[in-house]
């Protein structure tokens, strides 16, 4: 039993938004940071528009302060030609991203998310798509290979939304406050893509 315990893979749980922009770098790479150190990605969507609120912001917090939009996406411009990846500022940003986290969360233990995850990120933020739009993610379901009526339909259940909204609180619970976040299996928490690396060290110190 003990061998066995000793031989799970240590995890990290990523926490991301799609609708958030340096969700996108750490999205497109994680799989392969956490592959080449033998961690586990765990997968969990969530949206911060509700934390936003609580705090009074009705939009992103790069909406409410130009200059620090003007910043980001100039930063992002850096990132992604550091990283090779294409950027398009969606229009509207933030988009809606509830249906696309919806069906994220119906899909988080099957073995096609992480693909879907890049693939939404890549049609946001790489072509410019609307990935509020149905048929946009219909589309990127079946080219993963997921079964999109039936995961479509879930997605519209009670059972999904309100598993949705509990993420969402249990995300409050470990003090998430933004996205991209990293939260190792002791509890600590990372937040910003430029922390992806420290935090997959961490989790590999839980092996030790």
């Amino acid at each position: 039993m003990e061998a066995a315990l000793h031989d799970q893979k240590p995890r990290l749980h990523f926490w991301f938004d799609f609708a958030s922009t340096y969700s996108y770098l750490s999205a497109m790479r994680i799989e392969t940071v956490a592959g080449d150190r033998s961690v586990e990605v765990v997968w969990h969507p969530f949206l911060l528009g509700p934390i936003f609120k609580k705090q009074g912001w009705e939009t992103s917090p790069f909406n409410l302060m130009p200059a620090k939009g003007r910043y980001m996406w100039r930063d992002m411009e850096r990132q992604c030609e550091v990283l090779g990846l294409p950027l398009v500022a969606p229009d509207p940003f933030p988009q809606n991203s509830i249906l696309a986290a919806r069906l994220a969360h119906a899909g988080r233990n099957e073995p096609w998310i992480g693909e879907f995850v890049r693939a939404v990120f890549y049609s946001e933020f790489g072509a410019g798509l609307d990935i509020a739009d149905p048929a946009t993610l219909a589309g990127i379901l079946m080219e993963v290979g997921a079964d999109a009526k039936k995961v479509l339909a879930q997605a519209e259940t009670m059972d999904i939304k309100i598993g949705l909204r509990a993420a969402v609180s249990e995300a409050e619970t470990q003090g998430i406050f933004g996205a991209p976040s990293f939260v190792t299996q002791n509890g600590e928490l990372f937040w910003g893509h430029d922390r992806l690396e420290q935090a997959l060290d961490e989790a590999l110190m839980m092996t030790d």
